[in-house]
């Protein structure tokens, strides 16, 4: 018999508020991420240089190449070779100080999360399944979500592995919490 998504919701919610919880931990009393980015050398330097341009909040790479012709082009080798070469997340100096919509979303996405563990677990686990078998079928596909697209970071954008594994890190914690609560509240 296949469980629904909607007699999941207590532990979809309760494996939402403890993620969102303990990932606060991480980040503000743990320090853990402390080491995630480096200092740029003449930061005050980079700023003035940078704010005159009045760069739109968005994604940039540079040097930027539009087409693959620039790609084998002597002038995008040479600035590749000049450097630095980045890929760059301008923000809106006004989102570093709000963080409210950035944790409606994170909430929103730890919900998710629970969604895509219950519509899977709901689906291959009757009702009464051991709390072991709940436990390593939502953990899973909770750790899929929290931590498996990460490496790719690392991988095409040279994002320092080290931030990668403590990202992934977090991913295991989360998702052994969402196995805890679906393993614990698994209808019977």
């Amino acid at each position: 018999m296949v469980i629904s998504i909607v007699s999941l919701w207590l532990p979809i919610l309760l494996a939402a508020v403890m993620v969102f919880v303990v990932s606060s931990l991480f980040h503000t009393v743990l320090n853990w991420h402390k080491n995630d980015y480096k200092r740029i050398p003449d930061e005050d330097g980079v700023l003035g240089a940078l704010a005159p341009m009045n760069i739109p909040p968005g994604d940039y790479v540079v040097p930027y190449m539009a087409t693959k012709e620039d790609w084998t082009s002597d002038e995008f080798k040479a600035k590749v070779e000049r450097g630095p070469v980045m890929f760059a997340t301008v923000l809106d100096g006004k989102a570093v100080f709000s963080m409210g919509p950035q944790l409606v979303q994170w909430f929103a996405y730890c919900l998710l999360v629970g969604v895509v563990a219950a519509y899977v677990t709901g689906r291959t686990l009757p009702a009464g399944a051991e709390y072991l078998s709940v436990f390593r079928l939502s953990g899973t596909v909770a750790f899929a979500c929290y931590a498996m697209a990460l490496p790719q970071h690392s991988i095409w954008y040279h994002r320092n592995w080290p931030a990668t594994l403590r990202n992934m890190t977090d991913g295991l914690v989360y998702s052994l919490l969402t196995a805890g609560a679906f393993g614990w509240l698994w209808p019977a």
